[in-house]
This record gives C-alpha cells, sequence and structure tokens, in this order.
C-alpha cells in the first residue's frame, strides 16, 4: 500500500494589524521577522498580498531567502484578482508578465507548492466561465495550479474530471454555507491537495458593507474541525497526491493560528508548540492541544 502523502499545515498571509499584542510582541524587537515566527509553529503560508497586486521580482527574493534554510517550509500563492474576480475584459501580456516575474522567482527556488486562482461564488459554471478558466490554465500552466470555486454549480464529476485531465487541482473548501454554496468536499484532482478553510460565520459573509475582518472572525471549536482532519487524511491517502496543504483563512485576531495549531495536534496526536502570547489568549482553546513556548526561543529556528 502507497504511503499517504505529507500534510502541510498553515495559514493565509502573515501581516494583520490585528495579530499584534496576540500572536506578534506589540513592539517587534529588531530583527523581529513574522515569516520565520510563524514557520517556527506551522509548515506554509499562503501568500495572501498577490491576490490584491503582482509582487515584484525583488520582493519574491526576500520572501524565498528569508526561508532558504527552512527545508521543509513552503509557500503557496494567491492568484492576482485580475484574472479572478476582474473579468469584463481580457487580460493582457503585460498583466501576465507583472505575475510571473514574481512567481517565477519563489518557483525556481523550489518553494512555490501551489498557485490558487481563487473565484467569488458568482463564477458559475457556464460556458464563459468555462472558457475563461481554460485559458488562465493554459497561460499558467508552468505552476502547479489549484482551483477555488464556491459555486455549487461547478459540483460535477464532469468537471473534476476535466480538472484531473489538465493536472489542476480541485481546492476543497470550508465556507458558510448558503442555497448554492458549494460544500465540503474530499477530492483530488492532481499531485497536490488543498483545503481552504475560511470559517463559518455566516452572519457577516454575505451582509453587504461587511469588511474583510468581520467575515473571517470565526474560531473553530475542535470537534469541528475533526471531520475536516478526516479529510485531508483521505486526500492524502489518494493515490495521485503527493502534497496536501491545509490553509486557515480565518485570520482575524490570529484565530487562523490557533486553529492550525489545532489541526496539527488532531493530525498527529502529539500536542503542538505554540506562542506563549497566543497561547494565553486562547488558553481555553489551545490547552487541551498545545503547550506554549516563548516568543523570544521561537525567534531563534
Amino acid at each position: 500500500m502507497a504511503e499517504s502523502a505529507a500534510v502541510r499545515v498553515g495559514v493565509a498571509g502573515w501581516d494583520y494589524p490585528d495579530w499584534k499584542g496576540i500572536l506578534y510582541p506589540a513592539r517587534k524587537p529588531r530583527g523581529f521577522d513574522p515569516v520565520r515566527f510563524l514557520a517556527r509553529f506551522l509548515d506554509v503560508i499562503e501568500i495572501n498580498s498577490t491576490f490584491y497586486h503582482p509582487a515584484r521580482a525583488e520582493i519574491v527574493q526576500r520572501w524565498a531567502r528569508r526561508v532558504e534554510d527552512l527545508q521543509d517550509f513552503r509557500y503557496t500563492a494567491k492568484l492576482w484578482r485580475r484574472f479572478t474576480h476582474e473579468r469584463k475584459t481580457a487580460w493582457s501580456l503585460a498583466d501576465v508578465k507583472a505575475v510571473t516575474d514574481g512567481f517565477d522567482v519563489l518557483n525556481k527556488a523550489g518553494r512555490l507548492d501551489a498557485v490558487v486562482i481563487h473565484f467569488p461564488w458568482s463564477f458559475r459554471n457556464e460556458r464563459s466561465s468555462r472558457e475563461w478558466l481554460a485559458d488562465l490554465i493554459k497561460t499558467f500552466d508552468q505552476y502547479s495550479l489549484v482551483v477555488e470555486v464556491r459555486h455549487a454549480s461547478w459540483n460535477q464529476v464532469e468537471f473534476y474530471e476535466w480538472l484531473r485531465e489538465r493536472g489542476v487541482g480541485l481546492v476543497n473548501v470550508d465556507q458558510p454555507l448558503f442555497s448554492k454554496s458549494i460544500k465540503p468536499s474530499v477530492r483530488s484532482t492532481r499531485q497536490t491537495g488543498y483545503v481552504r478553510v475560511h470559517g463559518r460565520n455566516f452572519t457577516d459573509w454575505f451582509r453587504q458593507g461587511a469588511g474583510r475582518d468581520a467575515r473571517y472572525n470565526y474560531t473553530y471549536e475542535a470537534h469541528e474541525l475533526e471531520s475536516w482532519a478526516d479529510r485531508a487524511e483521505q486526500i492524502a491517502a489518494d493515490h495521485v497526491t503527493d502534497k496536501v496543504e491545509v490553509v486557515f483563512n480565518n485570520h482575524y485576531k490570529a484565530q487562523a493560528v490557533v486553529n492550525a495549531i489545532q489541526f496539527k495536534h488532531l493530525l498527529t496526536g502529539d500536542p503542538q508548540p505554540a506562542p506563549a502570547m497566543l497561547f494565553s489568549h486562547y488558553a481555553d482553546a489551545l490547552e487541551n492541544h498545545a503547550f506554549p513556548v516563548d516568543e523570544a526561543n521561537a525567534l531563534v529556528i
């Protein structure tokens, strides 16, 4: 029987003002590096900023250098929203180059595990959408691609086979469920299995005018994560999968980090190290899953 793929657990993004004084020191000491700090406790960071604007090559080089000695740590990155949320006009070669200039650096360094093509709920399984996605896959086929769709119209065996034929992964999603929201799944359509966990704040998820913090303000109870731990292990056991990324995106006030640490405990059965300050803020959530580690020691990896 084939050995199961490795499961990497992490969070989306690392630079949030509301993490100060909860996860990061309120006054960061000289030389403090939030990426290396997180890498002490987690396995992967999904780069969130690339969704809002492409990253310049010199910036990406710094991202790669800061973890070059951490053998098992990886990044994933979200594709620029120009390609997923701004679809009224066709993209240009300049748009593509702006993305690839940065991603190529991280890919060449062996640190880019996947590029996340994330579409909104409004992106439905229609001919124009399928054509758009097909062109997008061809444009960025030099990367390991995973696609996140949120509308239930995509939940079709034909679509999953279509992804498999093109070597593109499917993102299994946990999100607040609406009438036509795609439900949690256990699917792997290529070597990279992917799970994105957004929280279940139904009240604010679809509320007009709700900001990003409100939508992602949710802490999972441990029992809510158990089914996802089972799903991640099932994806890892699929013969087509050689790695699985589980990324928590319920980032408000570092709740994603709390749940990621809990999740690692559920997968391994071993209590996990947690930053002492985070532990003190979320003691009830973490006490049965983790043990506190002094932040000063966590800076030395």
